[in-house]
Order: structure tokens, then sequence, then C-alpha cells
């Protein structure tokens, strides 16, 4: 029995829009915030924190949600590269889908590091805090910033 390719990111298709916002983007992010396929559940998450965003900053969670991934987003970050036994931490620009995917995915992960509040609560105060460039997403990504720049000689090791 022969097995579906996995194709690679350029090719394969952005997941459709989602049912409430008509974005995109809130469809990539609730497929990464999903668990154990539990989609409904996510959605419930999202929406439920989309709700408590509204409430506590009286604007669209929508735009609050995009402005906090365009300020989480990295610009640079640094990969290994391997030149004559030596391991180099090479700083590459990030294409813009790919930094959109990181900071979901510090976005999500610094929510669920966060114990004691449910998780809509604890995702909405994340997106509020990246909107405003503020909380640890902003932390993480200055700090890959300040790594890329650190390691700017091995720029010309990039591949």
């Amino acid at each position: 029995m022969s097995r579906k390719e996995i194709r690679p990111r350029d090719r394969r298709p952005l997941p459709p829009p989602d049912s409430k916002f008509e974005s995109v983007l809130v469809s990539r992010f609730l497929n990464k915030l999903i668990e154990c396929g539990k989609k409904s559940c996510a959605e419930g998450i999202l929406y439920g924190a989309f709700e408590l965003i509204k409430e506590k900053t009286k604007e669209d969670p929508v735009a609050v949600f995009n402005r906090a991934i365009e300020n989480a987003r990295p610009l640079v970050e640094v990969k290994a590269r391997r030149v004559g036994g030596a391991t180099y931490q090479v700083p590459v620009e990030v294409p813009q889908l790919r930094s959109q995917t990181i900071a979901m995915k510090w976005i999500i992960g610094f929510a669920r590091e966060k114990t004691g509040k449910p998780m809509k609560e604890r995702l909405a105060t994340e997106l509020i805090e990246a909107s405003k460039k503020e909380g640890a997403v902003i932390k993480k990504r200055e700090d890959t910033h300040k790594m890329a720049e650190a390691n700017k000689a091995f720029a010309h090791y990039r591949w």
C-alpha cells in the first residue's frame, strides 16, 4: 500500500479561512492550538480568548491578534552549520510564513506554560501582551535577534 507523499511547504496550500472570522491566519493558529485531534475544543479556547480580548481591550479581537503575531514574529534566526568540525550559529533571514509560524508556536507555548487559569484566559493574556510589545513572547523574539546579532560574524557561512 503506497503512502501519501508529504509535499514541501511552498507547494502545500494554506488551510481554508476559519468559519467565524474568515481569516487564514486565525485558521492556521487554530490548527497549531489543536491537541489530540480535538479541533472543537481548540475553537472553544481560541474564540473564548477572542471574547476576553474584546472585553478587556474594547478592540476588534482579530486586529489585536494580527498585531500580536506581527509584533512577535522574528526577522532573523540562527541555524547551526557545521564547518570543518566546528558548529557555528549562522544568522539567516526568516521568510514571512515561517516567522508567523514561529510566532504562533511561541505564543501558544508560553500560554501553555502558565498555570492556574483556564487556557482561554492565558491565551488572551499572551495575545494582549504581544500586541502591546510586552511579555515573554517579545522577550524571546528580542533574545533571538540578539543571538543573531552576536553571531553576525559567521554570516558568510550562510548556504
